[in-house]
């Protein structure tokens, strides 16, 4: 007996290292890693008062359904800013070694940033200092490729000088606009699935 699908394509996700938690729709607490895949990996920040994991899920979804098989992270520490930020202070962003190893197995990082400017570039360059991969950066601030160059990433648009660069991976495209706790626009999920297949050479 065979079975054909109908206007519909099946994902297999091996799902939440650690259980739902909390405002977010369900998405899993830091630590989470749910796998579908080898090609996107959308890494969320650590969920809390101002981390809401919520357009993450949603993002994943929306690539899922345009049939881009996209896994998800949940950084054990994703709040705050890396030590070497200038506004460095309080809760410290950082990554663990198994976080780089498991970033490291895809071929196109989607990195939720948050919305705070200099929170967000520093985050960055931290996780490309560790990971080198393509990514496309999620953020609610407006941000461009200048503003990463400028404190030594790589992006497909501006390059910092040979000296001060930084990072081993690079940013190939950026995603503004996104507000975090709040449910993405259909025209915002429409570019983040346009950017990734792009970056994937599909588009």
């Amino acid at each position: 007996m065979t079975f054909k699908m109908i206007g519909r394509c099946t994902h297999v996700v091996d799902c939440r290292a650690t259980g739902g938690m909390g405002k977010g729709g369900g998405l899993g607490q830091r630590g989470t890693f749910a796998e579908c895949g080898a090609e996107v990996l959308a890494v969320a920040m650590s969920p809390g008062r101002r981390h809401i994991t919520k357009p993450v899920c949603e993002i994943t979804f929306g690539l899922r359904e345009s049939n881009v098989l996209t896994s998800t992270m949940v950084l054990n520490a994703g709040a705050g800013v890396p030590h070497d930020a200038p506004a460095s202070g309080g809760t410290l962003f950082g990554l663990t070694d198994k976080e780089v190893e498991q970033m490291s197995n895809f071929k196109l990082l989607v990195i939720h940033l948050g919305g705070v400017k200099n929170h967000l570039i520093y985050k960055a360059r931290l996780i490309l200092r560790n990971v080198n991969k393509p990514c496309i950066i999620i953020c609610e601030s407006p941000v461009d490729c200048e503003d990463f160059a400028k404190i030594g990433v790589k992006t497909s648009k501006v390059m910092p000088s040979e000296e001060d660069v930084k990072t081993e991976g690079h940013i190939v495209d950026i995603v503004s606009g996104v507000i975090r706790g709040e449910t993405i626009s259909q025209e915002k999920l429409d570019e983040i699935i346009r950017k990734v297949k792009l970056a994937l050479g599909d588009a």
